[in-house]
């Protein structure tokens, strides 16, 4: 399954709690999206996240029923950059 990052702009600092996090949990399963994890900005305004999601509509379907922002939706390509000896790295197998 393809791999998104999602950029989320909020008005005001986010308060993610373990009940927040279950909820979006339940409506990302029920749409057949996975939340793999997430990044909050220092003002915590702003999330980062990833996601392994069919197309960017099940992102944008999750994120109306939640009622939260998906500014920016990125597909990610098959490989990751990392340090090392060797530099690219397939994210998932073919």
């Amino acid at each position: 399954m393809p791999l998104y990052l999602i950029e989320r702009n909020f008005a005001e600092q986010l308060n993610a709690t373990r009940e927040v996090a279950t909820a979006v949990c339940e409506v990302n399963s029920a749409v057949g999206i996975d939340w793999i994890y997430s990044f909050l900005s220092a003002d915590k305004k702003k999330t980062y996240c990833l996601y392994e999601a069919p197309n960017p509509e099940a992102i944008r379907e999750a994120a109306r029923k939640l009622n939260i922002p998906a500014d920016v939706i990125i597909e990610l390509g098959e490989s990751r950059i990392t340090p090392g000896p060797q530099l690219f790295v397939p994210t998932r197998s073919t």
